[in-house]
């Protein structure tokens, strides 16, 4: 069986909606991250056997195969093919596994994982609002006694359960913003993010941090925001992660194509998981996902590094910490979605190359990343470090 390994791993800047990436058409924004593999590691893209992209809101802008129409708008050949994936939050998580995958069951040599939402131009929820119809139909809704519900009220659900206080939640998204913050000030970020041009105040300027961190923001102000989903909630938009526009892209190979390319592999795939969970509280999934791709690599919570969670809402993370008794120290330690942004389709490869890049900043051996996805689902990978 060959050896998945990742070469290389970019991401474009995390854009607030309606923020510098609002002009983007997703296409050209994805097509950025592209081009980025190609030229750092000398790739002449004829290569490339698939791009593979996650992209949740398969509407507008974002129809029509979004992973094989940014392969063309980077001018690769037209030979290189492209699909493109819905696995709500996790689809580049998901994207990455399959390409892995691939390589290790012999179907590929050289495979791109990449997602991409432009959550400015493509609403969330647009795919569904407009009909026809609904997503959930009749049988399913039966099953479930009709109680399926928005994720936002999903987590209010996790934190009534997992007992989970407003000052838990708020204390989480201040240290996403804290963390987030010190990562681009020392310059953690520099590595995986690719310059994009942007206009502000009439000028064309490269964007090379992102957008939503907020800097100012304390204690005191997380607690004035009123709950977003009930009325006497601990959800607010300060404890959820941000409406985002961006793109990332990981370049996934066998370990044999990559030393005859003359590149150097930077991670290998360990393990992987993928579990369902209730639909009404869904976004659990992170927890038993965590514990199956443990059990599939042989480890123990204690033999990670470092971890990525995604902060969809800072109740996952709260009954996820709770939950597996991780050391909140090794979790996020960049910052994650509440800080920097969740821009959906995307938000798996973005964690994975912000893990990938830190692994290597602190020579880490194993790193763990694990997503929450819209209707109970959820991925969980492990990399080990390259020698």
């Amino acid at each position: 069986m060959e050896t998945a390994v990742i070469v290389d791993a970019v991401r474009t800047p995390m854009g607030k909606r309606n923020g510098l990436l609002a002009d983007w058409h997703p296409v050209d924004l994805a097509a950025e991250t592209l081009t980025a593999l190609a030229e750092r590691n000398s790739l002449d893209p004829v290569v490339v056997d698939d791009v593979i992209m996650g992209c949740v809101s398969q509407v507008g802008e974002q129809t029509f195969n979004i992973g094989r129409n940014a392969a063309l708008g980077a001018g690769w050949p037209e030979s290189v093919p492209g699909v493109t994936l819905d696995r709500q939050c996790g689809s580049s998580q998901q994207a990455a596994h399959f390409a892995a995958q691939g390589v290790m069951a012999g179907a590929y040599d050289v495979v791109v994982a990449a997602g991409v939402e432009s959550m400015t131009r493509v609403p969330m929820g647009i795919s569904f609002s407009q009909g026809p119809g609904k997503p959930f139909g009749p049988k399913m809704s039966g099953r479930y006694e009709h109680q399926l519900v928005p994720q936002g009220i999903s987590a209010e659900m996790i934190a009534e359960e997992w007992n989970l206080t407003r000052t838990d939640l708020d204390r989480i998204a201040y240290d996403s913003h804290m963390r987030a913050q010190r990562a681009t000030d020392e310059g953690r970020f520099a590595s995986q993010i690719i310059p994009i041009e942007v206009r502000v105040d009439g000028r064309t300027v490269e964007m090379t941090l992102d957008e939503g961190i907020r800097r100012s923001t304390t204690s005191d102000v997380l607690g004035g925001l009123k709950p977003a989903f009930k009325d006497d909630g601990v959800i607010t938009a300060g404890n959820s992660s941000q409406i985002t526009d961006g793109a990332a892209a990981v370049l996934i190979m066998s370990e044999s194509k990559a030393r005859d390319l003359g590149l150097a592999p930077r991670a290998t795939f360990k393990a992987f998981s993928v579990v369902g969970t209730n639909p009404v509280t869904m976004l659990t999934g992170p927890i038993p996902a965590t514990e199956l791709v443990l059990a599939k690599a042989g480890l123990s919570l204690d033999d990670i590094g470092l971890l990525e969670v995604n902060e969809a809402f800072a109740s996952v993370i709260g009954a996820w910490l709770k939950d597996t008794g991780a050391d909140w120290d090794r979790v996020n330690v960049n910052g994650g979605a509440i800080a920097l942004g969740h821009p959906l389709g995307a938000s798996g490869a973005r964690l994975m190359t912000t893990l990938l890049h830190e692994m290597e900043r602190t020579d880490t051996r194993y790193g763990l990343q694990t997503m929450c996805e819209g209707g109970g689902t959820a991925n969980g990978t492990i990399l080990e470090l390259s020698s």
